[in-house]
């Protein structure tokens, strides 16, 4: 490109899904679950009152769609 040579790269992240050169989708999990657990613990340092109701509403708002986010592309 523009006589230019393209640097290799081992994985690249597009639109937050994490593509590695073998394709595994190992390191997109790993990615997943460390953000989910952080937003799990911000949700327990931050929260005084723990109601069951509560805690179920944060986890299905905040910690899902961290997990869920694009498991149909692997």
């Amino acid at each position: 490109m523009d006589n230019k040579e393209l640097e290799m790269v081992k994985e690249e992240k597009d639109l937050g899904v994490l593509i590695t050169t073998d394709l595994e989708a190992s390191s997109q999990c790993v990615q997943a679950c460390n953000k989910a657990n952080r937003v799990l613990g911000m949700i327990h340092r931050t929260m005084i009152y723990k109601t069951k109701d509560i805690l179920l509403k944060l986890y299905k708002s905040l910690v899902c769609p961290h997990v869920e986010y694009c498991t149909p592309v692997w």
